[in-house]
């Protein structure tokens, strides 16, 4: 019987794992964060009231198997064009599914059999969310596309409507998975979204599966400076009160002077392996070479990382 994989996140971090993870015989499931407020989906969230799609989008083409050129028709970005301008065809197919089906979970279901999708896709919730932090200094910032902007430490996050309900399915995929992954993705607006929504960490927590944390190679401005990888792993305890994460991955390669040069114009520094603390916190940590790097941007090995995860399911025979 194949095992069963649900990955929790969203951003390009987790469509590269996804494109990894689709190569190996096992079931995946993706659960993605609808917090996005920014760019195409913002606009297509507030004009039409859906959840928006741009994760989404590019979590069915991660798992797509179809020509290329299907691929890069979806992701076609329009660039000109009166309303039309910066609108991917991806965000307005899946606008167009959920306006024909009157439900954004079967706008997605019906494009993925249009997509061949290799697994499921589900929406952490099948209404929009707000994403809020709450600073340090006390004060609060609203919107997803907003916190990082506002550049100040983040003490928690959370989110409304207050009535905010998981899919049935999302629930079932949790309590039955094998493993569970979280991440890759940008800590505070990708992967803890999806774990605020209700009901979603007690459904984790329920299941018989290992449960992995994807750190991320390098720190985010405006929403993890200076973090260490405990600091990654700690922020999920806390907001989850719980302990969610059994095993952390992170890369201990070093990264070349132009990959870190770069980042430093982003305000970002590599994540700091701080191993001690990581055993105190009662996680179990596995290093290796996880990074690619191209064109200056650095991207996690979907391979390395793919059978890294893997290899915690033989832990069970």
């Amino acid at each position: 019987m194949r095992k069963k994989v649900v990955v929790i996140g969203g951003g390009t971090g987790l469509s590269v794992i996804l494109k990894g993870l689709k190569t190996y015989p096992v079931d995946i499931t993706a659960i993605v964060t609808v917090a996005d407020d920014g760019g195409s989906s913002g606009i297509l969230r507030k004009e039409l009231d859906i959840p928006p799609p741009g994760d989404v989008r590019n979590v069915l083409v991660a798992l797509a198997e179809v020509e290329p050129l299907v691929e890069e028709l979806f992701q076609h970005r329009f660039a000109s064009g009166d309303g039309l301008n910066g609108h991917s065809l991806g965000n307005l197919l899946l606008a167009g599914m959920t306006s024909i089906t009157g439900d954004f979970q079967k706008g997605i279901a019906t494009l993925s059999r249009v997509l061949n999708v290799r697994g499921n896709v589900l929406p952490a919730a099948n209404k929009s969310i707000i994403l809020h932090a709450e600073m340090e200094d006390g004060t609060h910032v609203s919107g997803e596309s907003k916190i990082p902007l506002a550049e100040k430490k983040i003490k928690r996050v959370y989110l409304t409507p207050e009535e905010i309900s998981p899919l049935a399915e999302t629930l079932h995929a949790l309590k039955t998975a094998d493993l569970i992954v979280l991440g890759p993705g940008s800590l505070y607006t990708s992967i803890l979204p999806n774990l605020l929504v209700p009901g979603i960490v007690e459904a984790i927590m329920t299941s018989n599966a290992k449960r992995a944390y994807i750190c991320n190679v390098m720190t985010q401005a405006g929403e993890t400076d200076h973090y260490a990888v405990s600091d990654h792993v700690q922020a999920i305890l806390t907001h989850c009160q719980s302990q969610i994460v059994q095993h952390v991955l992170v890369n201990h390669q070093q990264l070349t002077e132009t990959a870190l040069s770069r980042y430093r114009i982003e305000k970002a520094e590599q994540v700091v392996i701080d191993e001690q603390k990581l055993k105190e916190l009662g996680v179990s940590i596995i290093k290796d070479q996880f990074v690619v790097e191209s064109d200056y941007k650095l991207r996690h090995d979907a391979k390395r990382v793919s059978e890294a995860l893997l290899s915690l399911l033989d832990l069970e025979k």
